[in-house]
């Protein structure tokens, strides 16, 4: 592969990734909620779900979403009603009651595996994302030269791309966290990302094959 369309490739899928869609809100609102904890298991989350959702689409499922409506809707509707649940789940989060205990640094190891299977499993189902790999690497891929080889750098290079960029917008919003002291913040907050995850179910939800 040719280090200029490498390069190419790379440009592409970083202006792509930075675009928010339904896994960076998560990763956004769970990062202001729990903090810089937060950061790790998030930031696994959405590598770990990018390079499920890759090897899914080299695998072939990229093309039966593309083309099965039923498949794609039964997983579309998976990742819009987890997404909608987590969004009501945060709306109804309580707020801490002393703001000490914002900044205070808790035991998080259930928190942490829960933060995790969240990320991937809103970066897994997300349809949309599947077919992306599907549709977009190829065009990058040399005919000529060893196929299955351009696949696994430009997959692996978008994975990497994918895994910083959450960790980017992770470190940035959990930065945010000190702000939110005052129960009406808190209050907000909540109410304001659960209001976001629920409307990226709801987008999801009405994605179309063709969109």
């Amino acid at each position: 592969m040719a280090f200029d369309t490498w390069l190419a490739y790379a440009i592409a899928a970083t202006i792509i990734v930075i675009i928010p869609g339904p896994t960076i809100l998560l990763v956004v609102a769970q990062s202001v909620r729990h903090g810089s904890r937060a950061t790790v298991p998030l930031t696994l989350g959405v590598m770990c779900g990018d390079a499920v959702a890759l090897v899914m689409s080299l695998l072939g499922l990229g093309a039966i979403l593309a083309t099965s409506a039923v498949l794609f809707t039964a997983v579309k509707w998976v990742g819009a009603a987890y997404l909608i649940y987590l969004g009501i789940s945060m709306w109804r989060s309580p707020v801490q009651e002393n703001s000490k205990n914002v900044t205070q640094q808790e035991p998080l190891p259930r928190r942490s595996r829960a933060l995790f299977m969240h990320a991937f499993v809103v970066t897994t189902f997300n349809p949309k994302g599947i077919v992306f790999f599907m549709a977009f690497l190829p065009q990058f891929v040399n005919p000529a030269g060893d196929v299955v080889w351009q696949l696994v750098i430009l997959g692996s290079t978008f994975v990497v791309i994918g895994t910083i960029n959450a960790a980017l917008y992770a470190v940035f919003a959990g930065a945010l966290k000190k702000f939110l002291a005052r129960e009406s913040a808190q209050r907000w907050f909540n109410r304001g990302g659960g209001t976001a995850l629920i409307g990226a179910g709801v987008f999801t939800a009405a994605l179309e094959r063709n969109a």
